[in-house]
């Protein structure tokens, strides 16, 4: 496989009232063409935060203070606005959290879902909209081409994700950044959207990057997954295709200074993570 992304030493501080916060400290990794990264970790680690440098989608006050996105041979950091803009929803899209704050509520879907495609793609109102049906019904919407006028509330809300889901693959992206897209939905819908991004990914050819703190999603979808704690990602590999869940975290295969214990419940077994006292 060949390389498509390549982050290195990325440093981010966030300049508030209180002062600076050191956000990314250091983070490095890669993605190959074709693979699936889940990058796992507590809510405030930094996981959001560096992959939407990927896509300049940072907030005002933050610096990139050292650091290369390298995509396709090219670094993000240094490409102008214009440029980003051709980017993203293009050659590398992002399915966000929750789909109602995603969703225009004042906006029909098929005219969302056909947005992207129309703002990077000389095509017609009426072949992009038929394009949104297609991928609509490649999503699993029942009834695409006639659900195309209906609003967001009117989907449930694995439907809507499903719709996110639409809009981000539409123009094919290299890359399709995936950031906790099942967090707020059920554990049979979870299953559901894991199984049709594997599914897409084969069909549309994409890499994935996947954001979680679910170990659970980590095992049915990645290829490769690495810790990240307070700002930093870990040297060592928290999830490779060829192991469990349950081997390495009980071998403790985990970032220092993070540390694994293992307290004995009767019938189960837990496994968690805690920062040293």
């Amino acid at each position: 496989m060949s390389k498509i992304l390549e982050v290195k030493d990325l440093q981010i501080d966030f300049h508030t009232y209180a002062g600076t916060v050191h956000a990314i400290r250091d983070v490095s990794f890669s993605l190959e063409k074709g693979e699936t990264l889940a990058i796992v970790g507590e809510s405030g680690s930094g996981k959001s935060v560096t992959l939407r440098t990927l896509m300049g989608l940072l907030a005002n006050n933050a610096v990139v203070k050292s650091g290369e996105v390298n995509f396709n041979g090219e670094d993000v950091l240094k490409k102008s606005e214009k440029e980003l803009d051709a980017m993203r929803g293009n050659d590398i899209a992002m399915i966000f959290q929750d789909p109602m704050t995603s969703l225009d509520p004042t906006m029909n879907i098929g005219k969302q879902v056909a947005e992207p495609l129309l703002l990077h793609n000389k095509i017609s109102q009426k072949d992009a909209m038929k394009e949104a049906a297609r991928v609509l019904d490649l999503v699993g919407i029942p009834n695409a081409q006639n659900r195309l006028k209906d609003y967001p509330h009117q989907f449930s809300g694995g439907q809507r994700q499903r719709i996110v889901i639409a809009i981000a693959i539409i123009n094919n992206p290299q890359i399709l950044i995936a950031d906790e897209p099942t967090t707020a939905l059920d554990v049979t819908i979870q299953a559901q959207i894991i199984d049709l991004l594997k599914e897409l990914q084969t069909k549309i050819d994409t890499s994935i990057i996947f954001i979680t703190h679910d170990l659970g999603v980590v095992a049915g979808i990645a290829t490769v997954s690495p810790l990240c704690m307070r700002g930093r990602l870990s040297n060592t590999v928290l999830w490779t295709k060829s192991s469990t869940t349950r081997s390495i975290l009980t071998h403790g295969a985990c970032w220092n200074p993070c540390r694994l214990w293992k307290p004995r419940v009767t019938g189960y077994t837990r496994f968690l993570v805690r920062r040293p006292a």
